[in-house]
C-alpha cells in the first residue's frame, strides 16, 4: 500500500510558532503541504471552502490560547461540518499550558486525536506521524 500523502494545517496566533511548527513538518520529509493560520475563523474558513484531496490526510494542529476564536471553539465548529469533510482531517491540540482542564476536554472531542505539548518538536511529530 502506498504511503498516504499528509497534508498539514497549523493554527497559532504566534507567527514564530507557526514557522517553527512548518520547519519541523517540513523536516519530516512527510509533508505534502503545509498551510499556517493565525485567525482559527480563517482556518476554518478554508476548510470549509477547500475540497478535501480524497488520496490524502490532513493533520491540524491547532493552539487552545487564541484571541477571537480559541482551539476549543474552533474544534466545535469543526464538528459541525459535515461527515464527507471532517472524515479527511485529524486534529491535534497544542499548548504551552498543561492545564488539567484543557487536558480533560480534549476527551469531549471526537475529532482531537490528542493534546501535544508546545513547542512541537520532532519527537512529538515522529510520534504522531506513526500513529
Amino acid at each position: 500500500m502506498a504511503q498516504t500523502k499528509q497534508h498539514f494545517i497549523v493554527i497559532d496566533d504566534s507567527k514564530l510558532d507557526c514557522f517553527i511548527a512548518e520547519k519541523i513538518i517540513r523536516n519530516t520529509g512527510k509533508s505534502e503541504s503545509i498551510r499556517s493560520f493565525q485567525v482559527a475563523k480563517d482556518a476554518l474558513e478554508y476548510i470549509q471552502n477547500t475540497k478535501p484531496d480524497e488520496n490524502a490526510h490532513t493533520v491540524i494542529l491547532v493552539d487552545i490560547q487564541m484571541p477571537v476564536m480559541n482551539g476549543f471553539e474552533f474544534v466545535e465548529e469543526f464538528e459541525k461540518l459535515p461527515l464527507h469533510i471532517t472524515s479527511h482531517y485529524t486534529i491535534y491540540i497544542i499548548s504551552s499550558s498543561i492545564n488539567d482542564n484543557d487536558l480533560n476536554r480534549v476527551h469531549n472531542y471526537p475529532s482531537v486525536k490528542q493534546f501535544l505539548n508546545k513547542p512541537i518538536n520532532s519527537n512529538n511529530l515522529a510520534i504522531l506521524l506513526q500513529s
